[in-house]
């Protein structure tokens, strides 16, 4: 069992306020990801080292990568596209324009090509969120509503089930789902996650079906098995307030790790000074799967 932080290397000296939603684009050997409240987008080159940011001016909650190499996003105004070079936003649309207190947070495109993503109110008032799905013609349509922090998304390796996180819940529930058309049902609670291990955030799923999710206030990442719900591997981090992670590099064998370091207090950063760090655990003992990408009309 992995159980070492220091394994856990920070991968540039970069502090996120709420980091989040790493996502690792195979084509450019980079690893991206957000920091929702100051509304950026982070992409960290593997292989030259540079790091670029992408200021939003509002907050984001996901993103993902195209087929034609942009980002979709859910943003504090809903969906859009944002091209990589020029910085310029496309928006798409907002289902929420009428719940002007919402926010977009996590999403990932599905083996279809779809962009799925929720919504919290930002005051986490409960159940004031839904999880919407963008489809590859641009229509939207809600697909679980009555959430409280929508987070945590993946499909299984055979794409007959779908996983999902509302934070606050502490736990993990499949639903069987049809790639063909987005349909899910059959909804069954298969982990939760102990109190003292802090509070479900978001996850990632490797090539032999296992879970691997982040801890918000846990100080860890974890591993599970979702047909057993039983968690098979723990790894520490320095850091309290775990937010997600991702697998990348040339096999997709090492883990991305995404933390934040909002609402620590000057006595508690003292005690997790890289909070808000981007990190890797380098070879770390399963392979993940390539991400997919949102398939965007001609």
């Amino acid at each position: 069992m992995v159980n070492d932080s220091s394994k856990a290397e920070v991968v540039l000296d970069y502090k996120c306020l709420l980091g989040e939603g790493p996502v690792w684009d195979a084509k450019r050997k980079v690893i991206c990801w957000i920091d929702i409240l100051n509304g950026h987008i982070h992409q960290y080159s593997i292989e030259s080292k540079k790091h670029t940011t992408i200021q939003l001016n509002e907050m984001v909650g996901s993103i993902a990568i195209c087929s034609d190499g942009t980002f979709i996003a859910g943003l504090k105004s809903g969906f859009a596209f944002i091209d990589r070079e020029s910085k310029k936003i496309q928006r798409i649309t907002d289902p929420e324009a009428h719940l002007p207190n919402n926010r977009f947070n996590d999403g990932k495109v599905d083996p279809e090509g779809r962009f799925w993503a929720g919504t919290l109110s930002l005051t986490e008032e409960p159940k004031a969120g839904n999880l919407y799905v963008l489809e590859k013609d641009l229509s939207v349509s809600k697909k679980i509503g009555s959430v409280t922090i929508s987070n945590g998304l993946a499909w299984s390796p055979d794409q007959k089930t779908m996983y999902y996180i509302d934070t606050p819940t502490s736990e993990i529930v499949s639903f069987h789902y049809e790639k063909g058309t987005g349909e899910i049902s059959d909804r069954k609670v298969i982990i939760k996650i102990p109190r003292q291990d802090g509070y479900p955030d978001g996850m990632t799923i490797d090539s032999e079906g296992m879970l691997w999710i982040a801890h918000w206030d846990g100080w860890q990442v974890s591993r599970w098995n979702p047909q057993t719900g039983e968690k098979i591997n723990k790894i520490s981090m320095p850091v309290a307030r775990v937010t997600s992670c991702t697998f990348g590099g040339d096999n997709l064998e090492d883990l991305y790790i995404t933390t934040a370091r909002k609402e620590l207090t000057e006595e508690q950063l003292e005690k997790q000074p890289l909070a808000g760090s981007l990190f890797v655990l380098r070879n770390c003992g399963a392979k993940g799967m390539p991400a997919f990408e949102f398939e965007r009309p001609i």
